[in-house]
C-alpha cells in the first residue's frame, strides 16, 4: 500500500527528486536543493514515518520506491533524475531497479546496495531514551540525548526531529517504534534487477560506507556505475560541502546528456 507522502517543490526545468536519509526530511536537503534550482525543478519528500509525512507500521524499500513513484505521478513526473542520501539512496536505488524507464539518472549519495551492520544502535537507544522520559522541553531532550551522541552534527541533525506536536506535547516527529522495531529492513541490502542508465555513487572520504569490497555488487545492479569520492567529507557529505556536491552532479548529469 502506498502513503500520500508530503512534498514541496521549486526551482525550474527538468525533474530532479531528493530522498533523505534515517532520520531526516526533505528540508535537509534544502541547501543542496538551493543550489540546483536554477537547474532543476525539484521535487522534495518527507519519505513515510518521517518528517510530515504519515506513519505506518512497516517501511521496505520496496514500499518506499512505490511511495516515490505514486507521488511523481500526483506531480505528473513521467521521468526525473534521482538523488537519494544513504536511506533515501537505497530507496533511489530500488525505484530505478523496479521501473527503469522513470529513472533517466540516478545519483546516491554515500552509501552501497549491500546489507549493513548496526550503525545506528547507538543514536536509536539515546532516542529512545528521550521518548520514555518525554521530557517538555527542547533543552531536556537535548540533555537527555547528550549522554548517547557526542558528534555536534548528528545531535543537532536528531534534534530538528523533537517537535511540538498538534496537542501541545512534545516527542519524536519520526515514527520511532516502527524504525527500531523494522530496522533490518532499514539495514537490508537485497536487491534485484538491473538498471542500465548513468549512475553516479558519491562517497565521503571520511566515511566506510562505500568500500571497494562493494563494487562489484554495484557494478551487478548498475553496470554503467562512477565512484566519486568528496574529498574532506564523511558520511554527512551534502550538508558538509554542498557546493562540491551540487558541481559533482551537474557535471555528471552534463556528461550523461
Amino acid at each position: 500500500m502506498t502513503v500520500d507522502l508530503h512534498t514541496r517543490t521549486r526551482g525550474k526545468g527538468p525533474w530532479l527528486v531528493m530522498l533523505h536519509g534515517l532520520f531526516g526530511s526533505g528540508d535537509n536537503l534544502g541547501g543542496l536543493a538551493r543550489l540546483l534550482e536554477d537547474h532543476f525543478s525539484i521535487l522534495l519528500l518527507d519519505l513515510r514515518n518521517h518528517g510530515r509525512s504519515p506513519h505506518l507500521d512497516s517501511m521496505t524499500y520496496a514500499e518506499m520506491a512505490e511511495d516515490v513513484r505514486a507521488a511523481m505521478d500526483q506531480h505528473g513526473i513521467g521521468r526525473a533524475v534521482i538523488f537519494g542520501h544513504s536511506m533515501g539512496g537505497k530507496v533511489a536505488m530500488q525505484l530505478a531497479l523496479n521501473a527503469p524507464e522513470r529513472v533517466s539518472a540516478l545519483v546516491v549519495g554515500d552509501i552501497a546496495p549491500v546489507q549493513y551492520g548496526g550503525h545506528h544502535d547507538r543514536i536509536l537507544e539515546g532516542l529512545q531514551a528521550v521518548a520514555a522520559r518525554a521530557p517538555q522541553s527542547r533543552s531536556g531532550a537535548q540533555e537527555i540525548l547528550s549522554g548517547y551522541v557526542e558528534e555536534p552534527d548528528v545531535f543537532n541533525f536528531l534534534m530538528t526531529n523533537w517537535r511540538r506536536g498538534d496537542g501541545g506535547a512534545w516527542g519524536w516527529r519520526i515514527n520511532l517504534p516502527v524504525i527500531v522495531g523494522r530496522y533490518q529492513d532499514i539495514a537490508a541490502g537485497s536487491y534485484q534487477g538491473r538498471y542500465d542508465g548513468p549512475v553516479l555513487f558519491l562517497r565521503g572520504e571520511r566515511s566506510d560506507y562505500i568500500q571497494a569490497a562493494h563494487r562489484d555488487k554495484i557494478l551487478a545492479l548498475f553496470p554503467a556505475a562512477a565512484v566519486k569520492t568528496i574529498g574532506g567529507t564523511g558520511h554527512w557529505l551534502h550538508a558538509e560541502k554542498p557546493d562540491m556536491v551540487a558541481r559533482s552532479i551537474l557535471r555528471f548529469l552534463k556528461q550523461a546528456d
